[in-house]
């Protein structure tokens, strides 16, 4: 896993905006109205596109020889670059949304006191799963950690289970 990619885009405008493709990653599609947004647009779904691939553990494949791609006379070429690292730390520390079912006494006692269900919640699954997180930061002397070695920073100790008897 690399922390810098560099794919060949084609940008193709039309009166609607401007279509984005890479030719080296099927389905990275992206699209803008102008070009300034079309850069940046171009840049997120690379690293979106690049982090999907990397999750699922498939191959990146080498960019393509930016002059041996033809173009049409509405298509430009350009190289996007993709710096990974924080791409893949603001991925991992994305927050989820959670529908949670509580009392209604509970709820109303812990509005009363101005309680954070949320930091509650996350504190009692870090406590309930025997999750520690790392004091260390997800920065090593090379540069970031990759997703893997920043999950593994997280120490998950096995819980026992034990089966209730039937009464």
């Amino acid at each position: 896993m690399k922390d810098n990619y560099t794919f060949p885009a084609i940008f193709e405008t039309a009166k609607d905006g401007i279509s984005i493709f890479f030719p080296d990653l099927p389905g990275c599609l992206p699209s803008a109205n102008n070009m300034e947004e079309a850069f940046r647009n171009a840049r997120e779904a690379l690293q979106l596109h690049l982090f999907g691939m990397e999750e699922d553990g498939a191959s990146i494949p080498e960019p393509t020889n930016p002059g041996r791609i033809k173009l049409t006379s509405h298509q430009v070429l350009t190289m996007i670059d993709a710096w990974m690292p924080p791409f893949r730390e603001k991925m991992l520390n994305k927050a989820m949304n959670k529908t949670v079912t509580i009392p209604r006494w509970l709820n109303t006692l812990a509005e009363k006191e101005n309680v954070n269900c949320s930091h509650v919640l996350q504190e009692a699954l870090k406590n309930y799963l025997g999750v520690n997180e790392s004091t260390n930061s997800h920065f090593t002397s090379d540069g970031y950690y990759t997703v893997k070695e920043a999950q593994a920073l997280y120490q998950v100790k096995p819980r026992k289970v034990t089966a209730k008897k039937k009464k």
